[in-house]
């Protein structure tokens, strides 16, 4: 991996419903990201929080196209995609801090420009790959990777001027179990690989991640890590906004983290989904920061 390391906070909480997750950047870099990285022998640059517009108190459009808060959160990605843009030619690993998981359509704006065939793994308990005709609740935040493969309003899909960041066959969803009919609709129609809790409790997160890096190395140029603390079980990550009981556990994550880090293969990254209103004593920031440096190669020995 890069040895420097660049830090982008977005504190988005409009593609969705439940306040809070806006402080998730701030929640994560209390519970110490920089020192713990820096220790890991990282360079590391805090680039500070991208600027988050108001939510439309009377959002008719939204409502409307059930697509809640359009309008600010394509320009907060644009901003974020752009950012991104900027750290990689620099040279630098970006790693996002969220801020709900609408941010991803940002992130992958910036990221898949540099790479010819960019992989992604979806480490989530959703698949997040609605679009308006298909989402029961309007909120973004279940949208960002059918956005990023082209599917959706163009003022998504367009981010970055361009459109799709990213080919299905270079997805692998990891700890899915709570998904929508019609993202199990596109997952069936675009040959997405999942491995949901199910595939998980049967072949072990050892094998998962094999097969995953197996999978990917072969066909990919650069990963990026979209990592929801939501994939984790409420028992060690309940500050979510959308927990889902049955989730993957601290040390199956910390094992996923282990492997990718001896694979070199990450590189780009973001964490998302962190919200301290709903939180105990800030753990849920904890165990992000905690996976970021297993990431980055931190070793139990």
């Amino acid at each position: 991996m890069m040895k420097k390391i660049s830090i982008i906070g977005v504190p988005m909480d409009l593609g969705q419903t439940r306040r809070g997750v806006d402080m998730g950047p701030s929640a994560i870099r209390y519970a110490g990201v920089v020192e713990r990285l820096e220790r890991l022998q990282y360079e590391m640059e805090d680039l500070g929080d991208i600027a988050i517009g108001k939510a439309e108190r009377i959002d008719d459009e939204g409502v409307r196209l059930n697509l809640r808060n359009l309008k600010a959160v394509a320009e907060a990605n644009e901003k974020l995609a752009q950012t991104v843009d900027e750290v990689i030619r620099k040279g630098n690993f970006p790693l996002v801090l969220g801020g709900d998981h609408s941010i991803a359509i940002g992130t992958l704006a910036g990221v898949a420009k540099h790479y010819e065939n960019l992989g992604v793994i979806w480490y989530d308990a959703h698949g997040d790959l609605n679009t308006a005709e298909t989402s029961p609740s309007g909120n973004i935040h279940g949208m960002p990777l059918a956005a990023s493969l082209g599917l959706g309003h163009p003022a998504l899909t367009q981010i970055g001027g361009y459109s799709p960041k990213v080919k299905p066959e270079n997805i692998v969803l990891i700890g899915a179990r709570a998904l929508d009919e019609g993202e199990k609709q596109l997952i069936r129609e675009k040959g997405i690989k999942v491995y949901t809790m199910h595939e998980i409790d049967r072949l072990g997160m050892t094998r998962v991640m094999e097969e995953t890096i197996a999978y990917l190395k072969e066909r990919t140029d650069g990963v990026h890590l979209s990592l929801d603390l939501d994939g984790l079980d409420p028992h060690d990550a309940p500050g979510v906004g959308t927990p889902v009981i049955g989730g993957l556990t601290y040390r199956e994550s910390h094992l996923a983290m282990e492997m990718l880090a001896e694979a070199q293969l990450i590189t780009s990254a973001e964490f998302v989904e962190v919200n301290p209103i709903l939180d105990e004593r800030n753990k849920t920031a904890s165990v992000a920061v905690a996976l970021m440096g297993s990431l980055f190669g931190e070793k139990l020995v």
